[in-house]
């Protein structure tokens, strides 16, 4: 005889609420609470941990594209932001799949307890393709999401706070993820089955301004014998200059780079009075380009992932690069000086300028491939070699 039990329907524990009053339903994973953020899609097959980490990611929600999350687990050597204890980086996560047991040699714990230490709200259980193709017709949202492991939301508290978050634009929020004061790096790049290394005897000393820096970048500065000398992102001309540095390096970071600009313009537009080398990435790009007179916008659904086109002008080569923004760089506004070295293949949007007559250059894009893929590791031998030209020493090969 067939059974005649009733249809019991899954209760949800995770909801994630935008600010037009859309409510997508899930199960919760993480941390216990709400968190409020822009929601993003991030397109990368692998660095979970780097991305939910990476202090560019602070005030957003990161919706993973591809549907298996935490096969991997996680480990305290993928950590990018600076001081973990800090918790720098995205406020929420959502995937597609539930999170599976771990399978990998690194690994030294699981996902979803990670992530619960670490304070993410995190759900599971939707159409993750769905909530992308709705990104990306309509835009980054701002939105809550909330896990309640009983089930119990008051959905209309929910939709007020994620129709009343003012969202990212004008929001400094350099100023959180920064470090507190400054600190020397000697920690050298990973290698196989030895972990990281220490830089023992460099020969050039560059200053990193910290806008929320990611680790594999001061890695990678020191592995080119650098000694790293990291400075808050307040830091003023007269502080970095005063550690005499070789060259001067604009770190990452989050929110509005006009919004950050009100007190790191200022100080740029010193630096760049020396005639002393400055390499930016991604915010301290932005910073950049502000600094020698262009505009950056918001963009609409904004760059994020570790698959994307970029052509480098100076080159005539194509790289495939790893992505983390939501603001640019308006290339109709960069005044005359300043040079156009890069550009997205997706959508022409600007990713690199030079300053003319200057040892001076910046990308958008992470060059420093954590996650992603190493083709623009040969700008931070592009940058050691002006440091290393004005020391009168032979340049590197840029491409080992």
């Amino acid at each position: 005889m067939a059974s005649t039990a009733p249809w019991v329907s899954e209760k949800p524990t995770a909801l994630l609420v935008l600010a037009d009053g859309t409510v997508i339903e899930g199960r919760g994973l993480g941390a216990s609470g709400e968190a409020i953020g822009e929601v993003c899609f991030n397109t990368a097959l692998t660095g979970y941990q780097e991305i939910l980490t990476d202090p560019s990611y602070a005030g957003q929600i990161v919706t993973f594209t591809f549907p298996h999350i935490g096969n991997v687990g996680v480990n305290d050597e993928d950590e990018e932001s600076l001081a973990p204890i800090s918790r720098a980086g995205a406020v929420g996560a959502i995937f597609k799949a539930d999170i599976s047991t771990p399978s990998n040699y690194r690994s030294t714990g699981g996902l979803n307890e990670w992530l619960e230490k670490r304070g993410i709200v995190a759900m599971s259980g939707i159409d993750t393709r769905a909530l992308t193709a709705l990104l990306r017709d309509k835009g980054v949202a701002d939105a809550v999401i909330a896990h309640a492991p009983d089930g119990n939301f008051d959905v209309e508290t929910l939709k007020k706070k994620a129709a009343g978050w003012s969202g990212l634009v004008g929001l400094d929020l350099a100023k959180d993820v920064t470090s507190g004061q400054s600190s020397l790096w000697e920690e050298t790049p990973w290698v196989w089955n030895e972990g990281y290394g220490e830089q023992g005897e460099p020969s050039m000393h560059i200053v990193a301004v910290d806008f929320g820096v990611k680790r594999n970048i001061l890695r990678l500065l020191a592995g080119l014998g650098a000694k790293v000398t990291v400075v808050p992102a307040t830091a003023s001309a007269q502080d970095i200059l005063a550690l005499q540095p070789d060259g001067i390096f604009l770190s990452n970071g989050p929110g509005d780079p006009a919004a950050t600009g009100d007190y790191a313009v200022p100080t740029l537009r010193e630096l760049l009075k020396t005639d002393i080398p400055i390499f930016g990435i991604c915010l301290g790009h932005q910073i950049l380009a502000l600094a020698a007179g262009g505009n950056t916008v918001k963009m609409h659904q904004g760059h994020h992932g570790a698959n994307h086109p970029v052509k480098d002008h100076t080159t005539g080569k194509v790289e495939i690069v790893s992505m983390n923004h939501g603001f640019a760089v308006d290339t109709a506004s960069l005044p005359e000086g300043v040079k156009e070295t890069h550009v997205s293949l997706f959508d022409g949007s600007n990713c690199g300028i030079t300053l003319v007559g200057k040892p001076v250059f910046s990308v958008q894009h992470h060059p420093e491939a954590s996650p992603g893929s190493q083709d623009s590791h040969y700008l931070f031998r592009r940058f050691a070699n002006l440091i290393r030209e004005r020391k009168g020493e032979p340049a590197l090969a840029e491409r080992a």
